[in-house]
């Protein structure tokens, strides 16, 4: 599996994984050391990878049996319902809960597996020579041992193998555990290390030119997004993150020196030692670094005193999972942040019918869980394909029988519940401006269709399904804190495409049609995210071959400006304000709201399918609309 920036602009080669759920059974008992595979009866469990790259790749000769691998098995969250009430308390002023956090170990002995669950698994690898660690939250064990004795321990049988030009190891076949551990076990990943990851940065079409009083080589600075959303009020009571760690979690590695000389060049004076890299299970590469770099240089410029933990991790399905496991019981850090994500329905489609609900977004959903309950805010870039997340799949062409790459769809891991779905505007600057937007509306690249055909450019260039993202969960239920907020489950839309199949036209008579939907309503909120009307970044350029500065854009600034946010807000209060969604959706719905919804109806306020409906607060182009930071601390902190 692999994941793509949410800054992507062209179709990528991914396809996801698929991971399915069992139900949960409390009183996991253990099969006794030493059992074999062939004395004891097992069933099988999920892993993380995709059918489709299972089923279609090729497969030549077996990895040699002394290779060592190691696996992730995932075990559940007990008392899950207690769970999510617990986090609700910390949340809500006025109960005896309300900002008390869990550290970590009181996580575990609350909501995690018991030590019998744990003992039981970590008993039956060791029957096989095979060598376990458990998280500290006990929500994942850790298994490494060679080919040889994963094949047996798991009936699996490890191969080398490739798909669409990548090379890998794989098992075809899904894993098999005991029946009596079963019950306890999400799923199992790293069978496969499979990655599909190919760069392709959202850069302008236009060269940006935003001629802003505080322009920073052609494009917005810290300041002009300091001056938008208003931050002057934290900034004046000397909020600057002091005191505060910035979690990143990304799964391409950077050069430091880049994000030092962004803040120096934005007249940022930064402690030179701000910056903590921290390798999960080895790192990863460079591919995508810009990413990194765009994470790290704008969630830092927001909060230019608080220190940066950034957690670099393979790009595969147990490496991203890892990277959050980590971060999150370190728990230095008081916000987090990620910009990499799949197309839900990648994960969705390719479920097994035995199974009711895809594991591996609930791998996620529970770790995240965990970092509500300890006061972590957490924050994921809702995607850039518009309403069309799966369009990034388009270039597999058919996918699978029956899949369309332009169906409506959202973004996984920020379709969770526990976290807060960053979703993407335009301003009127620089090039929207010159194209007619005269004020911030949902980012939708439809205001750039004629330009493009002018310039011709098809609609199978890659930039015409480029977006914010958002619309409607298929995994995940509508959550408590949504409900009964105008907009949400309802819908205007506006048919700028034809996309019935997968050769979709642009719709030159498009028109408004309205619907229900059901599931979690993404986004949450909203900020500038068009690369039109973009950021400065310092880094490596793929388009010259050198370290640069360049404008980019795309939902991945969002998640990182919210949690430098967050930085400034903690650091004012003094302490964490924890899960944001549950008390934004509330201070919406005050009198003195500080939220800008943006319900313009039609193509001058969508993401390319979903729009504003007047009089609502919410919409699934921009959730909420756009903050003022000023007002939204001060309901943060009770002031």
């Amino acid at each position: 599996m692999s994941f793509s920036r949410k800054w992507k602009r062209k179709v990528l080669t991914i396809v996801a994984a698929s991971a399915l759920a069992v139900g949960i059974v409390p009183g996991v008992t253990h099969a006794a050391a030493g059992s074999d595979a062939s004395s004891t009866t097992k069933v099988t469990v999920p892993q993380g990878i995709g059918a489709n790259v299972l089923s279609n790749a090729d497969y030549f000769g077996g990895e040699d049996p002394s290779d060592v691998v190691t696996i992730d098995v995932v075990l559940k969250v007990q008392n899950k319902d207690q769970l999510a009430d617990y986090i609700n308390e910390t949340v809500t002023p006025g109960n005896n809960k309300y900002h008390k956090f869990l550290n970590v170990s009181q996580f575990k002995a609350k909501y995690a597996p018991s030590p019998n669950q744990v003992n039981a698994v970590t008993k039956y690898f060791k029957s096989y020579g095979i060598q376990t660690t458990a998280y500290p939250d006990n929500l994942i064990v850790s298994a490494t041992g060679t080919v040889a004795q994963l094949n047996k321990a798991l009936n699996v049988d490890i191969q080398k193998a490739s798909y669409k030009g990548k090379f890998f190891h794989a098992s075809k076949k899904d894993p098999k555990v005991p029946s009596t551990l079963a019950d306890a076990i999400l799923c199992i990943l790293g069978l496969s290390d499979y990655s599909g990851f190919s760069t392709n940065t959202v850069k302008p079409v236009v060269k940006n030119s935003t001629n802003t009083a505080n322009d920073l080589h052609g494009n917005l600075s810290p300041q002009d997004f300091a001056n938008q959303y208003d931050l002057k009020g934290l900034y004046d009571q000397g909020a600057t993150g002091k005191g505060q760690t910035i979690g990143i979690v990304t799964l391409a590695d950077f050069d430091t020196n880049w994000a030092y000389t962004f803040w120096k060049e934005a007249g940022l004076s930064v402690d030179q030692n701000r910056i903590n890299e921290i390798n999960v299970d080895g790192g990863s590469g460079t591919d995508g670094a810009e990413e990194t770099a765009l994470d790290v240089e704008q969630s830092g410029s927001v909060a230019p005193d608080a220190k940066i933990n950034v957690y670099v991790a393979p790009n595969n399905d147990s490496g991203f999972v890892d990277g959050f496991a980590k971060a999150i019981n370190d728990n230095q850090a008081s916000s987090l942040s990620v910009s990499w994500g799949q197309s839900e329905s990648s994960i969705d489609y390719f479920v097994d019918q035995d199974w009711e609900t895809p594991a591996y977004a609930e791998v996620f959903n529970q770790l995240f869980m965990q970092a509500a309950a300890q006061g972590i805010s957490t924050f994921a870039s809702a995607g850039d394909s518009g309403a069309y997340d799966n369009a990034r799949l388009a270039g597999y062409k058919p996918i699978l029988p029956g899949f369309t790459a332009y169906d409506l769809t959202v973004d996984d891991p920020a379709d969770s519940p526990y976290i807060t779905a960053a979703g993407g505007t335009t301003l009127p600057v620089g090039t929207p401006a010159a194209l007619g937007v005269k004020k911030e509306r949902a980012w939708g690249w439809d205001y750039l269709q004629p330009l493009l055909q002018q310039l011709g450019y098809g609609i199978d260039s890659g930039l015409y399904f480029v977006g914010g993202g958002g619309g409607f969960s298929n995994i995940f239920a509508t959550p408590d804190y949504q409900k009964d907020v105008s907009g949400v489950n309802t819908y205007t839309g506006i048919t700028d495409f034809n996309v019935t199949d997968d050769s979709p036209t642009v719709n030159q008579d498009p028109k408004l049609v309205t619907g229900t939907g059901t599931g979690r309503n993404m986004p949450d909120l909203a900020l500038n995210a068009d690369p039109e009307s973009g950021y400065a970044i310092y880094g490596y350029d793929a388009d010259t071959d050198a370290v640069d500065w360049y404008g980019i854009g795309g939902t991945s600034a969002v998640a990182p400006q919210l949690n430098g946010i967050t930085a400034l807000i903690n650091s004012a209060g003094g302490g964490r304000v924890g899960f944001w969604n549950p008390q934004i959706y509330r201070f919406a719905q005050q009198a003195n709201s500080p939220f800008t919804p943006l319900n313009d109806q039609g193509t001058s306020n969508d993401n390319l399918y979903y729009t504003g409906t007047p009089g609502t607060l919410y919409n699934q182009a921009t959730g909420l609309g756009t903050p003022d930071v000023t007002k939204l601390a001060k309901d943060f902190l009770g002031d």
